[in-house]
């Protein structure tokens, strides 16, 4: 199926709004919700069993070319085979007249994408962690999400209201002027409408076709340089030399008290119990919403003040340079990860490489992961074979300058917008190559117990006459200076 591509001059934006439903409006939302878990479920149950019926032949001593055909996933073909399972199905023949067919047809859509991303993972086409064989969704533990693509789709002049197939028109929490305004103007159309529950309330997402014009920035021929932490959420540094701080808000740690609490409270209420098919008490039901309020909130205050750094970030510098940090692997430190997670380092490079991108048509240049900026001097262009983590103050033992180890690290990445050869796009990491010396292209970390090299052990062991001693500072051939 082909993807859509918006037309010149658009880009698909989507506009989320917080949903104010009655009782049988949520009811039906349920419904269509769980439709789209059934169709899910059915899929990957349908198309599996051909894979278990071949195997079982195979054993038999069946020849190949008289095995059980396969089953395709393509969505065509899934939706022709659901519309004739779903009449005489006992699972669905009582109840799917119930439900609009885009609820149906949202499972099928993603029990096709699921098979999709297992083939080219196995295949080897598709980046990342490798992705398994598709499984059933729990009806506990399953999303409530569904998307309409046909039918009545709209947002209502009176900016209140929303209206979706066969749910009627449905009350919004927020003004929706800054969509219905683009549609009146005809700089907006909508393509689809997503329900979905999460954070303790109904939101809607309308994708549209919106016209974007290129905002123009306040610094166009300045660069910034970001460096994010935990003591400090960022520090950046320009091209002219000034140096700023924004602070970490650390709304989970301002919440923890109140979370404890709430925590201890829904401890001591009878809760459910899936060994033994108790159902949850009315007083459990009620302490875990509260305290699902309190994370709730977290994620809010988290993401609006993501967004308003980012934000500030792209409407004023022409380049951004952050670093390609490995968050995924700095989690695993189980005495900072809870502090990485409440920062959101991995959501502030996301949000940087599209409103970049999209709405300034900016630079933002990713340095190489392994980039020394913490150990580089940024006066004379040095680099320390290592300088531990609690070090906070950099001291260069060649031009003598004394900097805080944060800014020394953004005013680096800030001169290394000078040095980027490529387009300096999202994702572009063609940055000029740099004399490294040996150590300084690794981040200082302490070895853990257990794990030191051994004679005999496959990973380069150091035989005792092997060993060498550690480099000392040296200067690169070409410092980086601040343009």
């Amino acid at each position: 199926m082909k993807k859509f591509q918006p037309r010149p001059g658009f880009v698909v934006q989507a506009f989320r709004f917080a949903l104010d439903p009655n009782a049988s409006q949520e009811a039906a939302l349920r419904s269509r919700c769980g439709a789209a878990r059934a169709a899910y479920n059915w899929a990957v149950g349908w198309v599996t069993a051909s894979w278990w019926q071949r195997r079982a032949e195979e054993t038999y001593g069946i020849p190949e070319d008289r095995l059980t055909e396969w089953r395709p996933w393509s969505l065509p073909f899934l939706r022709k085979a659901f519309n004739a399972a779903k009449q005489t199905d006992p699972r669905f023949a009582g109840w799917w007249e119930e439900n609009s067919k885009e609820a149906y047809s949202t499972g099928l859509a993603n029990a096709a994408a699921a098979f999709d991303n297992y083939s080219k993972s196995k295949q080897g086409k598709r980046r990342g962690k490798k992705v398994g064989v598709p499984r059933f969704k729990s009806k506990r533990k399953a999303r409530l999400s569904c998307r309409f693509t046909t039918g009545t789709i709209r947002v209502d002049a009176d900016g209140r209201h929303a209206t979706l197939p066969r749910l009627g028109t449905v009350r919004v929490h927020e003004p929706t002027a800054k969509l219905v305004d683009r549609v009146r103007a005809g700089t907006a159309r909508i393509l689809s409408a997503t329900v979905r529950h999460e954070r303790g309330g109904w939101f809607v997402a309308f994708q549209a076709e919106v016209k974007r014009d290129i905002t123009r920035v306040t610094r166009p021929d300045s660069a910034v340089g970001i460096d994010l932490g935990v003591k400090t959420l960022a520090v950046m540094a320009d091209s002219t030399g000034e140096i700023r701080t924004v602070p970490n808000p650390r709304h989970l740690d301002a919440a923890l008290s109140r979370l404890r609490r709430a925590s201890r409270t829904v401890s001591r209420r009878q809760g459910p119990d899936r060994r033994t098919g108790r159902r949850p008490s009315r007083r459990w039901e009620k302490a875990n919403a509260a305290r699902n309020k309190v994370h709730h909130r977290v994620a809010n205050l988290r993401a609006d003040a993501l967004h308003k750094l980012t934000t500030a970030v792209t409407d004023e510098y022409g380049t951004v340079v952050i670093e390609d940090l490995n968050v995924a692997g700095m989690l695993r430190n189980r005495r900072l990860a809870r502090r990485i997670a409440d920062a959101g380092f991995g959501e502030i490079r996301r949000q940087l490489a599209y409103k970049t991108q999209q709405r300034h048509a900016t630079r933002l240049i990713i340095a190489d992961r392994w980039y020394p900026s913490s150990k580089t001097c940024s006066g004379c262009g040095a680099v320390k074979a290592k300088l531990p983590l609690h070090i906070r103050t950099y001291e260069c033992d060649a031009c003598g300058l004394v900097i805080d180890r944060d800014d020394n690290a953004a005013g680096n990445l800030a001169a290394l917008a000078a040095a980027a050869t490529g387009t300096g796009v999202a994702g572009d990491q063609d940055i000029a190559k740099m004399s490294k010396p040996r150590g300084a292209d690794r981040k200082t970390r302490a070895a853990r117990p257990g794990r030191q090299a051994r004679a005999g052990r496959a990973g380069g062991a150091t035989l005792p006459h092997q060993r060498q001693t550690e480099t000392r500072d040296r200067t690169q051939a070409e410092a980086l200076t601040l343009q």
